[in-house]
């Protein structure tokens, strides 16, 4: 049995403001591939990035995470249950579940023990997607640069083992259902750069670091950054590919 390994709680504030959201178009993709639209459980919600975006599409939300700091932190929504759960063991009742979304989380569940719940939550015709995000990369090229020396020089040594999975795609995981190929999906802000600053922050390998050496590396970056950057309000196209699996639960 795999623990709860929390890595976010501590940075949950950051995690809510500054986590970027993900593209419309990808919610609207999923609602179309679904044939219901009465729930909808957003796994390891976190601060409810994907929730939020699923309440525009689906009746009702029921958004999961075992860390209660994170659930503090999401946004309320009319249409949103939160509630502290693992993914493991939700709670919900068997086929209630039009579709059940784990968004930049399924390398830290119990993959078995997960996989069996969302079969038992998902309904007959139900889909199953999950999704991750790699590198940030940015339009110009030497904050390009910059920016990926941060993350594998300086803060790479913190990442946890499962970033590997992440930057893989979840390709080298398993999945429990015969898998539909969706399109290309991207995640674009144009953001300044106090924005970026502090989604660097909310990186679990920045935490590492500050942790082991008592100090933020984010300064000594935004120094580097505020040269390349322009002029103060500025903003830059910022992006981040992402990579989704998903399947449909066959009828008995």
């Amino acid at each position: 049995m795999t623990s709860f390994k929390d890595h976010f709680s501590k940075l949950a504030a950051q995690y809510a403001s500054f986590r970027p959201t993900y593209p419309a178009a990808l919610f609207e993709y999923l609602a179309a591939t679904c044939t219901g639209h009465r729930l909808a459980w957003d796994c390891a919600c976190g601060s409810a990035q994907a929730s939020v975006a699923l309440a525009a599409h689906f009746e009702t939300v029921i958004a999961t995470d075992a860390s209660a700091a994170q659930i503090a932190a999401a946004t309320a929504h009319p249409r949103i249950t939160y509630r502290v759960a693992p993914a493991e063991a939700s709670g919900l009742d068997a086929g209630c579940a039009d579709l059940i979304t784990v968004a930049q989380a399924l390398h830290w569940l119990d993959l078995p023990r997960f996989y069996a719940e969302a079969l038992r939550v998902l309904r007959p015709g139900g889909v199953l997607a999950v999704w991750s995000y790699g590198p940030l990369r940015c339009e110009e090229p030497r904050i390009d640069a910059r920016l990926a020396a941060f993350a594998v020089e300086v803060v790479g040594p913190y990442w946890p083992p499962e970033r590997a999975l992440v930057d893989s795609g979840y390709r080298t995981l398993g999945f429990p259902l015969p898998e539909l190929t969706p399109p290309g999906f991207l995640m674009q802000h144009r953001w300044e750069l106090e924005p970026l600053l502090g989604y660097i922050r909310s990186w679990s390998a920045t935490a590492g670091y500050t942790a082991a050496h008592g100090s933020d590396p984010v300064l000594a970056l935004a120094a580097q950054l505020e040269p390349l950057w322009g002029e103060a309000r500025a903003a830059h196209v910022l992006f981040w590919p992402l990579a989704v699996r998903l399947g449909i639960k066959a009828a008995p």
